[in-house]
């Protein structure tokens, strides 16, 4: 048992931000061995509970939950900030020949290592990622998250048409190679796998089928994919799967809309697609930074809400761009402002951290597990430091109440923030 003295952040279960400035988490092993969230609350009440236990004292930072990005493209690391005309255009001069690169697993194994250490850096403690066509960057994915604790969920890339050489993969090869790594790595430790057409057009019908049947005979694994993102991409997707009522709906033809299935973008929808969104428990990972980048468009946060489904953000690196929940929130706040009607949506700090923490892991099917620092959820954390920088420091001081003091961390913060990482008691700082 160890206890932390430090302002503590953290959410109850209808999104509503719990803060207390003088705060003790209190954080042990369950029988397992992992490390768990036991109590927390404002020090005066509990501290007398915990009177015998050894305190760490973290005057003027500020403990909140390790952050969640929904969707995120691990071998993309190195094509974060190339320029493109749009995402069609992207994928065919950067993506796909870098994660060609993947076949070499000691190339994998490095850039694996690099990744982790940024998700880290920046507070990120859980991540649905995507990896390649290549079983060996799974592997490669795996055994770094595994080495570090962190919680992960990733899958091989399904693409077996209108890719080049290099990333295409074998429609019969591609489904025994997903189910060799389901059986291998799922369950084990924090990490899940995820079933990972890349997006419909780059799959032959049976190859969806295929993924669906597996999706079907493994209902507690994710499944995750990229939909209506892009008009481009729409219009191909349609001349491509004519007999399905739209983009979203080829995947739920192939039975790949359920609980556990993460689509990346849902931009362009209508009623209809959000209406199957929500009935099937489908969530959408919302992509803020890619989006604004790529001229791909903007989510339609009042729309989901009115109709029902669910989401939370991601940082969708490398068309995504920064490994920062900071910056993840703040475009976000931009798509709320400009995106929605003439008056705009302002979302709130709260709301906006909540979608990065606990409404990310509760849209994961993750809810009081991760994301969150109330008894029983895994004991991931972030130590934060509002004195970070000189404009930090200074904001941070005038703040009246959390939503100021939460914006401002929003708007002025970067990993420079992230003071500490804390995974099962393993410390990470953001700096060495």
């Amino acid at each position: 048992m160890h206890v932390y003295r430090s302002a503590l952040l953290r959410f109850a279960d209808d999104g509503s931000a719990l803060y207390d400035e003088d705060g003790l988490l209190a954080v042990g092993p369950d029988e397992q061995g992992r490390q768990r969230v036991v109590a927390a609350g404002a020090w005066q009440a509990l501290a007398h509970q915990y009177a015998d236990h050894p305190v760490t004292h973290l005057p003027g930072r500020i403990l909140a939950p390790g952050f969640v990005d929904m969707h995120i493209h691990f071998p993309q690391t190195d094509v974060i900030g190339s320029p493109a005309d749009g995402l069609l255009p992207w994928l065919e001069n950067y993506t796909f020949p870098h994660e060609s690169r993947f076949v070499d697993p000691a190339y994998g194994a490095q850039v694996a290592g690099f990744f982790v250490d940024e998700l880290l850096r920046n507070g990120v403690t859980t991540a649905l990622t995507f990896a390649t066509s290549h079983p060996a960057s799974v592997d490669a994915l795996f055994t770094e998250a595994q080495r570090r604790q962190l919680r992960l969920i990733t899958g091989k890339v399904l693409q077996d048409r209108h890719s080049p050489d290099g990333v295409r993969d074998d429609t019969e090869q591609s489904l025994l190679d997903t189910e060799a790594l389901i059986q291998r790595w799922h369950g084990v430790d924090r990490l899940g796998y995820a079933i990972t057409p890349r997006f419909a057009p780059t799959s032959t019908p049976e190859q969806l089928r295929g993924a669906g049947e597996l999706a079907a005979r493994y209902p507690d694994v994710w499944i995750q994919s990229h939909v209506a993102e892009n008009l481009d991409e729409i219009r191909w997707a349609r001349e491509l799967f004519p007999a399905s009522r739209s983009y979203l709906a080829v995947y739920d033809d192939f039975g790949l809309m359920r609980e556990r299935a993460v689509y990346a973008h849902c931009i362009h929808f209508d009623d209809d697609d959000r209406a199957l969104m929500r009935d099937t428990g489908t969530v959408a990972a919302v992509s803020p930074t890619s989006n604004l980048f790529l001229g791909s468009g903007f989510f339609d946060y009042a729309g989901a809400d009115r109709v029902g489904f669910g989401y939370g953000l991601a940082s969708d690196v490398g068309g995504g761009t920064s490994f920062s929940p900071f910056h993840t929130m703040l475009a976000a706040y931009y798509v709320g402002r400009e995106g929605q009607s003439k008056q705009g949506l302002s979302l709130s700090p709260r709301q906006l951290w909540w979608q990065h923490t606990a409404g990310a892991a509760q849209a994961l099917g993750l809810a009081g597990v991760v994301g969150n620092l109330q008894p029983g959820c895994e004991a991931d954390f972030v130590v934060l430091n509002p004195r970070a920088t000189p404009l930090l420091e200074r904001k941070t001081a005038q703040a009246r109440n959390l939503d100021e003091l939460l914006f401002a961390l929003i708007v002025l913060g970067d990993d420079r923030l992230v003071e500490q990482t804390v995974i099962s008691q393993a410390k990470y700082a953001s700096r060495a």
